[in-house]
Parts: structure tokens; C-alpha cells; sequence
């Protein structure tokens, strides 16, 4: 699968594009979510990323849970589509994410214990005390699954 996403920028440049991608959230019997730490931006996001091109929603949330947290996972539910996420990267890309957002449980694997290209770490959280996110989605997302769980936020 060639890297559909680093083909554009290289004809595009910084120029804000659109980009579909999906998030796993998994949430623990403590009622923690499991976040990323990201090598790019060192703030916090749900497990996930961009669709390559030709892959479907649930393709590449397999193959993003994998790569960011380790983890296979089985679907759960849908949540909702977030449609309202812009970003600037901080190599200067610019892109408005519509982001299809998943519960998913652990079917195998298990959670890195090492840094990767994108990935510094993995914490469980409580909705309630939150590390600094990438951006407004990921907080919409936190506050959706948080509404999914009946948890308070």
C-alpha cells in the first residue's frame, strides 16, 4: 500500500486538505480511556489515523489501533462522525479531519511498552483529569464516548 497521504503533501505542500480518518476508543473497568501520546505533537489523542487510499473505515481502524497502542480490537459500536477538525501540524500541513469514531475492545495483541514513529507512550485516563489533546475533536470524541458510558465529564 503506498502512503497515500505523504503523495498529496508532495503536491500540495502545507495547503489545508480534507482527510477522512478513524479513532478507537477503549475504555477500561475502571472507566479510564486509553490515550496516545503522539511523537509528532507530544500532546495526547485517541488511538487511531488517516485512511489510506482504497481502505474502509473499519480497515483502517484495525491497522491504526495496531500500529498506535498494539492492541487488536473488535468493534463495539459506531459513536458518530466528527466532521469539524482542523489541524496544523507542526511541519506547517494544514487539514480539516472528518473522523469516524469507534468503542472497540482488546481482542489480542498488547499495549506498546516501547516508542515508535508515532507513538511516546499509552495511558489510561480518567474523564475527568485529561492531559493536553491534539486538538477539539479529540476532546469531542473524549466527551462522546464519555456520553456513550453515562460517565460524567
Amino acid at each position: 500500500m503506498s502512503d497515500y497521504i505523504k503523495d498529496i503533501r508532495s503536491k500540495v505542500g502545507n495547503m489545508p486538505i480534507i482527510l477522512n480518518a478513524v479513532a478507537g476508543a477503549v475504555v477500561d473497568n475502571d472507566h479510564k480511556i486509553l490515550l496516545q501520546e503522539r511523537s509528532d505533537t507530544h500532546n495526547w489523542s485517541l488511538p487511531g489515523g488517516y485512511m489510506e487510499y482504497g481502505e474502509t473505515f473499519l480497515e483502517t481502524l484495525n491497522r491504526e489501533m495496531k500500529e498506535d497502542s498494539g492492541l487488536t480490537v473488535e468493534v463495539v459500536d459506531m459513536v458518530d462522525t466528527f466532521e469539524q477538525g482542523f489541524t496544523t501540524y507542526p511541519n506547517g500541513d494544514q487539514a480539516q479531519v472528518i473522523s469516524r469514531l469507534y468503542v472497540v475492545e482488546p481482542a489480542g495483541g498488547s499495549l506498546l511498552t516501547e516508542e515508535t514513529d508515532e507513538t511516546l507512550s499509552l495511558k489510561y485516563f480518567s474523564f475527568s483529569e485529561l492531559p493536553p489533546l491534539l486538538n477539539q475533536q479529540n476532546l469531542d470524541m473524549i466527551k462522546a464516548t464519555a456520553k456513550y458510558f453515562h460517565e460524567d465529564f
